[in-house]
């Protein structure tokens, strides 16, 4: 052998490579392949399940939210039926209002309506008792001429004495 090249010993250690690679294919490499199998299915059926939690999260988060457009839908309307309800006893209360204003003010214009009449009356009789008054006082009392008359005398009389 010219370079010293034991050919029996380089098929031994080929033949002990490959009961090593063998062995190692069978002891290691299988059982963390299975291994690495089973950790993808784990976490390609966790990715499965999640997205159908999603999914289903989105189909109840699409409900919540069309219940909750309705529940507004139902409260606006409700805010503008009461709005207009309001509004309606309001302007029955104004109306109600103007109008026993206008009875108070009827009623007012004719109490003094009265009143001044019965002002007017009362003072028209006054007024003829006063000059009912003044005209049995010008006829129980002697002529204001004479009068006049009789001071003129008593004044003679006193200047002569």
């Amino acid at each position: 052998m010219p370079l010293n090249i034991d050919w029996q010993q380089i098929l031994l250690h080929w033949m002990n490579l490959a009961i090593l690679t063998g062995g190692l294919y069978f002891l290691l490499f299988k059982p963390v392949k299975q291994f690495m199998e089973k950790r993808d299915a784990y976490y390609r059926e966790r990715d499965e399940e999640a997205a159908g939690k999603l999914a289903e999260a989105e189909r109840i988060k699409a409900e919540y939210q069309a219940k909750l457009d309705a529940a507004d839908e139902e409260i606006r309307q409700s805010r503008a039926k009461a709005q207009q309800a309001v509004q309606q006893s309001a302007e029955e209360q104004l109306s109600r209002v103007q109008t026993q204003a206008q009875q108070i003010l009827t009623h007012a214009r004719a109490e003094a309506e009265h009143d001044r009449e019965e002002i007017l009356r009362s003072s028209q009789r006054e007024l003829r008792k006063l000059a009912s008054e003044a005209t049995k006082r010008l006829a129980l009392e002697r002529d204001p001429f004479d009068q006049f008359l009789d001071l003129a005398e008593e004044g003679v009389k006193h200047e002569e004495r």
